[in-house]
């Protein structure tokens, strides 16, 4: 053995992840177990897709195994990232335990998210990008709350996505970076542990919104240093995003009250179409992974292929989309 490789091995952040995992299966699992376990429940109500109350607080032992190999890495990450995921974590668990009205929410995360694009994005960018960033990452940290609604889904979009963010950020050099993403990967399979169905715990908002916020929050970052293209992150976390604003652009244009709980996403239509909560986060994970690949493989290619795999990978999410608003229609006329 080398002694290069030697220095590696026997370095700490390298053991990160393990620890995250570690940390987080331990956390998640006293959290589902221990006298914690009945603090904030998810009750089931009409437009739930589970039957039982559910502790909901697994999402706070998956960040806490992430940080906790974050202190070991110590990144050189802007402080602004690690204010806003802490005023996002605050709000997010209040909002689990006395829930707070949509507006107030919603300010609390574009401010947010707007102090931390402020303190990353430079200057030269202007207003309207940063105006733009700040609305997307908001955004972002919203959608994955409302994608978090069947067992397991959104622990492996966290594992799959921040793999591929980690697997990118290394082939790029930024080693560093990499076990970032790869220790908040980790955690999140640790909490998929007991979130795959039949779910023992949910992750609940302040697991949720964190964590869409680190998945746009990373995926700026590592534009901004040159570990990918901007479109990366896009397609790395498609899955979601693709369902999430296709869904609220359809309850717009229908002048529905896009602020309420639904049954409108189309991971919710499969698992009400017969799928079930496993068929449906099997599904999911192939198309999440075929998103990842497909990412990984297309930051290699000329700029002009890229906009081909774009321009497919869009169509294949269209003829989805379009596959399940058909049966969705099919069922309700057999009703």
């Amino acid at each position: 053995m080398s002694a290069a490789l030697a220095d590696v091995i026997v370095h700490p952040a390298v053991w990160a992840p393990l620890t995250a995992f570690a940390a987080a299966l331990f956390t998640v699992w006293w959290l589902a177990r221990g006298s914690f376990s009945t603090l904030v429940l998810d009750h089931p109500n009409p437009r739930s897709l589970h039957e039982a109350p559910r502790p909901r607080t697994g999402g706070l032992g998956l960040h806490a195994g992430a940080q906790l190999a974050l202190a070991i890495i110590a990144p050189n990450l802007p402080a602004a990232l690690w204010i806003a995921f802490i005023v996002l974590l605050l709000v997010s668990f209040w909002d689990d335990v006395r829930e707070i009205p949509a507006l107030a929410r919603l300010a609390a995360h574009l401010a947010a998210c707007g102090l931390f694009v402020a303190a990353v994005l430079p200057g030269a960018y202007g207003m309207l990008p940063a105006a733009v960033a700040a609305l997307a990452i908001a955004w972002m940290a919203n959608l994955y709350n409302f994608m978090d609604g069947s067992d397991g889904l959104a622990g492996g979009m966290a594992l799959i996505g921040f793999s591929f963010y980690g697997a990118a950020a290394w082939l790029a050099g930024s080693v560093e970076f990499a076990l970032v993403n790869f220790s908040i990967a980790a955690a999140a399979g640790a909490f998929l542990v007991f979130n795959f169905h039949p779910a023992r715990i949910f992750m609940g908002d302040a697991g949720a919104v964190p964590l869409g916020f680190l998945a746009a929050a990373l995926g700026l970052i590592g534009w901004l240093q040159r570990d990918w293209a901007w479109w990366f992150p896009v397609l790395v976390f498609a899955p979601f995003i693709a369902d999430a604003s296709v869904t609220l652009v359809r309850r717009l244009l229908r002048r529905d009250k896009v602020w309420q709980a639904h049954f409108d996403h189309y991971y919710q239509r499969l698992v009400r179409l017969g799928w079930g909560h496993r068929k449906t986060a099997l599904a999911e994970y192939a198309l999440m992974l075929a998103s990842g690949f497909l990412a990984l493989v297309a930051l290699a290619l000329p700029a002009a292929m890229q906009a081909v795999a774009l321009a497919a990978a869009a169509g294949a999410y269209l003829l989805i989309m379009v596959s399940i608003e058909r049966a969705w229609s099919a069922r309700r006329g057999e009703v």
